[in-house]
This record gives C-alpha cells, structure tokens and sequence, in this order.
C-alpha cells in the first residue's frame, strides 16, 4: 500500500513505499553459492506477511531467483534537493537500494535496509564494503514524484568564494606592536 507521510505545504508526500526486488544468482565460486542484488524498486506493492520470513520468490530462471524482500520508504528531504536534482540529471535516473548481510543465523541472507534517490546518502554506504548498494531504474511515478520536489523545495545556492585570511609578514608590518623578550612593546610610538 502506498501511504504518504507528513506532507508539505504544497500537498506533496515526503515519503513514498515501495517493495524491494532482488536477485539472488548462483555463481561458481569456493566460498559463496550466490550473490544478490537488486533489481528493481515498485511503488505500490502490499509489503510480506509474517509466514513469507523475509523473502517471498516472485519469479525463477536458470540459475537466477527474484524475491520481494520487504517494502521501505523513500523519504525526501528539502535539503538534499540538490542530490536528487544530480540524479535526475542523468541519463538514467535511478533508485539507490542499500542491502545488508543478515545478522543472526536464522536471518535471511540479505535485507533491505535503505532505499533513496540521493546518490550522496548511497555513496556514503559504500565505505564499510559490508553493503550492496546499486541503482535501480527509477519507476516513472517515483520520477514526477521527486521532479515536482525538487522544482518545488530546490534552492540554487550560489558558490561564495571564502578569503583567505593573510598570513603574518614581519616584513611587511615591521616591529611595531611586537613584544620583545623583555615583554615591552618595541616601536610604534
């Protein structure tokens, strides 16, 4: 279900759920049977019930296997516009989704546990290189839903050179003020 949050003053939902799709392939490797990642992000979709135990399969191949892992809000946030305004700059907006290793035995392998269209908040998950964090392609809705945020909160901050505060030169200021060893201030006078 999809169900907006604290609203802005224009109408528009900060947030917005959807179902995390992943897939989880096999592959020939001693120390690993599979690997996963995400696939797809989809607006709308009832979230698991309590029997389905993290994953529900929706779809197979030849040694691939699609799972809905759960569902999660994409949150949106008047100052990190310019994020999401680099996204849909792209040629291919999409939908960052960060998925961590289970942590308990009796966990499934990999669970969703952010979704957003900030490449700045994706990259900062990328440093542990514990999570999988991958784009996905940004469903059309999701698309004008963060569109109409970000013409409606963004604002162009224009680049402010700072100035450099100038280093002391005793050549250029001679010895006035300066306090010698004996504590008096010498020159100026």
């Amino acid at each position: 279900m999809n169900t907006p949050s604290p609203e802005t003053s224009t109408n528009l939902p900060r947030t917005l759920n959807v179902a995390v799709i992943a897939e989880r392939q096999k592959i020939d490797n001693p120390w690993q049977d599979c690997r996963w990642f995400p696939v797809a992000v989809v607006p709308g979709m009832d979230d698991l019930k309590a029997s389905e135990q993290g994953a529900r399969l929706i779809k197979t191949g030849e040694g691939w296997q699609h799972f809905h892992l759960g569902t999660m809000d994409i949150e949106l946030f008047a100052g990190e516009t310019a994020g999401y305004k680099t996204n849909l700059a792209g040629q291919y907006p999409v939908v960052y989704v960060v998925l961590s290793p289970g942590e308990e035995a009796n966990d499934p392998d990999v669970v969703p546990f952010l979704v957003t269209v900030c490449p700045y908040e994706a990259e900062s998950y990328t440093e542990s290189g514990e999570d999988i964090v991958e784009g996905v392609a940004m469903p059309p809705e999701i698309l004008a839903w963060v569109s109409q945020f970000v013409d409606t909160h963004h604002v162009e901050e224009t680049f402010v050179k700072r100035k450099q505060k100038k280093a002391y030169d005793p050549r250029k200021q001679g010895l006035a003020g300066v306090r010698g060893p004996d504590k008096r201030i010498r020159g100026g006078g």
